[in-house]
């Protein structure tokens, strides 16, 4: 069975009875969410001196980053796996015939 990574060590992050790092667009948007926060959360400090809006800021940045990134990706992923299920029926047809 091959692996993602090279380390045979590799350790399952698991929530709620699933590897995360299974999981589909989960990396990229928690990834860009927190990225995107912190830049936001801190970008609204250096313009306003408030600590606790721009902690609230950077948090609500990071929701919705976090779940515009995730709908966008999972509605890629899914056109994208139907256009390779419809090109798997096809090459079948082409192979059988």
């Amino acid at each position: 069975m091959a692996s993602i990574s090279s380390d045979d060590d590799h350790k399952a992050y698991m929530f709620l009875g699933k590897d995360v790092s299974k999981i589909p667009c989960f990396r990229n948007s928690y990834l860009y969410s927190i990225v995107g926060g912190f830049v936001a959360g801190l970008g609204h400090f250096m313009f306003t001196s408030r600590t606790q809006r721009s902690m609230h800021f950077g948090v609500g940045s990071f929701c919705v980053i976090a779940s515009s990134y995730w709908t966008f990706c999972r509605y890629n992923y899914s056109q994208t796996e139907k256009t390779m299920d419809e090109l798997k029926k096809v090459i079948q047809e082409k192979t059988s015939s």
